[in-house]
């Protein structure tokens, strides 16, 4: 049989000794699932048969040791392995680690794995090396199921490295607190996918999440936040219950000794000079103003800057003295994004300042402070690191820029000669959504799919060489101002992660999305048993609702990732056997639909179910509306209750309205609307003249509905003060004149700040048959 070749071809100096050992067998052998996918991978003639309980020797030094041990907890239960801490081989071993430090290595992160008819080896020229080896020797192992206490390998040969040094997640632990048994389980997920730096996001206008010696209120005061509305009120006594949360030095010691263990680099980020309201709600000197301020509990763009005098520039020594102090890694972050300058341009003080400093303006300043921090960081055997404003000035040459407004920045680094980490907004921002399916969580709703983080190329194509070689990796972003569990941390990760993997790990020619497909249902099981919780949407199907012919419906299937879908109509539950979904579904009413993805007969993710009858038809959820102009759409949570499940809501926050395309108006008496509202608690500094407040006619504005969103109006509403007890509204809107079908556009006129109405549902109700019973709309 002529071996089969996968990824890039091997010398044949390599491939015939190992033809020559590889065992042979009549059985099947395993598949490789394997993500990321190795640079270099040779399946050979043969198979072996290893036992689960394996003997496994690791016992010629302590890195060998730690790897054995890493790898058995990696394997957990279902692998009973036997590590044998002998020195010299006494009995064979079925799988061996070893340290190779004759040959040239490319890479710490580089080693060689082989099956053969000596079991396995794998050899490095590093521990990093060697534990990577392990990583794809355990998903090799769980790529099939055992039977009769073996597992069928392919007899193969993998030479791996990764293409970039830096494979990168950021965790936003500011706006929401993660505790260290979650920040652990994620490190042990990244380190599964030979993901291997960790940025952790501590300060922000919401949060100080770390200690600095000399500048307790960091920790006291700093801290804490006010949740805005109903979630920062106990409902028992109305009194303010703060969010709170800070590591202490013990902590951080503990997650960088964790991660290092995992050969996983902490990047600390200290935001500066914006994002910088919770050390100025500690210290108001530090500010602008000098004017006491609180710990935002408002999202977007704040305003509030540090000020760049001898003393703010002291505490910043102090607290990146105190960074360095808890980080060994090389990299410290500090931030440089989103430095809206009002505050220096309106301050004599700052003004006066950038006249003695002699720069040319608020940049130079912001330029000067970034100099500043160079010489600190470096002081300390630091790097400093920044988002790409910091292009904005003069930089230092040794700075590094991790791009986050496309690409230009990474661009215009590269050819400066900075190196740079790609983290652009619109590819690797994992607070977007990920699927359209209304079971998303709230988020930034537009999409950023499996396929796309999969498809992004980190190094842009007008790059020579020279230039590209500065491109140090790829790291993707967890903003958490929509997380306020770890669970939904969990779901916009998971499995995105995944494909993250792969564009920082694998050969860009390698790189193929429909294998990646292939082998990322074995993912699911590795996760589990790591504890993750992956999300389900992608996984699991969705519907469409469209009214049909003679009273029926037509719904329409989606399954965001391509999988086979199989659905039922008789109430069961789907089987590989049960009906295959191709095209709409034309379906009489009322009618239960059941659906399931399936992968190799196995079923993937939750299974759908819905019940339609004729009021289906007529009542769609903000989910299923469209907005009417797309600024600015998020998907908000409520803010009650305090603990517990809340409702989500899809709005756009400049412009509030939305839009049933089509509505079948055609005997419709009236339109019911039940509402919800919310904090309006967004700052967008120099953004928000672009929100659009509707004129109100009344003391609380009033609920429209038109025909079109510039077409005529259809009923109009007094809105009250207040909602119902329990947070919603429901009212009902008498139609007047209304076509048949038309674009139903919704909105709430007035400037409600700071709250605001948001829409939950829409219900089309047929005409009163004794239409003096129903209240009158103004028209």
């Amino acid at each position: 049989m002529k071996p089969r070749l996968a990824l890039l071809p091997l010398t044949l100096s390599l491939l015939l000794p190992l033809c020559a050992s590889a065992a042979t067998t009549g059985d099947a052998p395993v598949q490789p699932k394997l993500i990321p996918q190795p640079a270099q991978m040779l399946q050979l003639p043969g198979s072996v048969a290893l036992p689960v309980a394996a003997v496994v020797r690791a016992g010629d030094g302590p890195q060998l040791r730690q790897v054995g041990l890493q790898f058995k907890a990696m394997l957990g239960a279902a692998f009973p392995i036997t590590l044998d801490w002998a020195k010299q081989a006494t009995t064979r071993s079925d799988i061996s680690f070893a340290l190779d430090t004759t040959r040239p290595w490319p890479a710490a992160d580089a080693y060689t794995l082989d099956v053969g008819r000596e079991g396995v080896q794998v050899r490095a020229g590093s521990d990093k090396g060697l534990y990577y080896g392990a990583v794809t020797l355990a998903q090799l192992l769980t790529s099939g199921k055992p039977e009769g206490g073996h597992v069928l390998l392919p007899a193969l040969h993998i030479e791996d490295q990764p293409r970039f040094g830096w494979r990168g997640v950021m965790l936003d632990s500011a706006r929401h607190f993660q505790s260290v048994e979650d920040i652990k389980r994620l490190l042990d997920a990244m380190a599964q996918l030979k993901l291997d730096s960790f940025h952790w996001h501590l300060t922000d206008d919401q949060g100080w999440r770390l200690p600095v010696p000399g500048w307790p209120k960091l920790t006291t005061v700093g801290q804490c936040r006010i949740p805005a509305g109903d979630a920062g009120i106990d409902v028992a006594t109305g009194k303010p219950v703060p969010y709170c949360g800070y590591y202490t030095e013990a902590q951080i010691r503990d997650v960088v000794a964790y991660a290092a263990e995992r050969h996983i680099d902490v990047v600390p980020e200290v935001d500066i000079p914006g994002h910088a309201t919770a050390a100025i709600a500690a210290y108001p000197q530090l500010g602008v103003s000098g004017q006491p301020i609180a710990v935002s509990n408002e999202w977007g763009v704040n305003t509030n800057l540090f000020n760049a005098d001898d003393t703010t520039m002291r505490f910043l020594d102090d607290v990146l003295r105190q960074v360095a102090n808890l980080f060994p890694g090389k990299f410290v972050h500090i931030g440089g994004d989103e430095a809206v300058k009002d505050q220096w341009i309106a301050s004599p003080e700052m003004q006066a300042r950038i006249r003695a400093l002699g720069v040319k303006n608020e940049a130079g300043l912001q330029a000067w402070m970034v100099a500043r921090l160079e010489k600190i960081l470096a002081a300390h055997g630091k790097r400093l690191i920044g988002w790409d404003e910091i292009l904005e000035g003069q930089l230092p040459a040794s700075a590094t820029v991790m791009s986050w407004r496309g690409r230009d920045g990474a661009i215009d680094a590269a050819k400066q000669g900075h190196d740079v980490v790609m983290s652009p907004s619109g590819d690797l921002y994992l607070d977007y959504l990920q699927t359209h399916s209304p079971e998303e969580a709230p988020g930034r709703p537009a999409v950023i799919s499996l396929q796309q983080v999969y498809n992004f190329e980190p190094v842009p194509a007008v790059l020579d060489a020279q230039q590209a070689r500065h491109i140090l990796g790829v790291q993707a972003n967890v903003w958490t101002e929509h997380m306020r569990s770890f669970a939904r941390v969990q779901h916009a990760l998971f499995p995105r992660i995944a494909a993250l993997a792969e564009v920082a790990w694998s050969p860009q020619g390698a790189r193929d999305y429909q294998s990646f497909l292939q082998r990322l249902p074995a993912m699911l099981p590795r996760w589990q048993t790591q504890g993750m919780a992956v999300a389900q949407t992608p996984f699991q199907p969705y519907a469409s609702l469209q009214a049909g012919s003679s009273g029926q419906a037509e719904i329409t299937l989606h399954q965001p990732l391509g999988y086979t879908v199989h659905y039922t109509l008789d109430g069961s539950a789907p089987t590989p056997a049960s009906p295959r979904y191709f095209a709409t579904l034309a379906l009489p009413l009322p009618t239960t639909l059941k659906a399931q993805t399936f992968f190799d007969g196995q079923p993937l993710g939750a299974a759908f179910e819905q019940r339609y009858t004729a009021a289906s038809l007529l009542t769609r959820s903000d989910e299923q509306l469209a907005m009417c102009t797309g600024q600015l759409m998020l998907r908000l949570e409520d803010d009650g209750p305090r603990t517990g499940a809340r409702a989500v809501y899809n709005v756009d926050i400049f412009n509030p309205c939305w839009r049933w395309d089509a509505a079948p108006l055609a005997g419709i008496g009236s339109v019911e609307i039940r509402a919800g509202r919310i904090p309006y608690f967004f700052q967008l500094a120099h953004d928000e003249p672009h929100r659009t407040f509707k004129p109100a006619t009344t003391t609380h504005g009033e609920l429209e509905l038109h025909a079109g969103c510039d077409g005529p109006l259809l009923a109009r509403l007094p809105l009250p003060a207040q909602p119902d007890a329990d947070g919603f509204l429901t009212l009902r809107a008498p139609l007047h004149n209304a076509p048949d079908k038309a674009d139903l556009c919704l909105w709430f006129t007035g400037d409600t700040r700071p709250t605001m109405w948001v829409l939950d549902r829409v219900t089309l109700l047929p005409q009163n048959p004794n239409p003096a019973a129903t209240p009158s709309a103004q028209p």
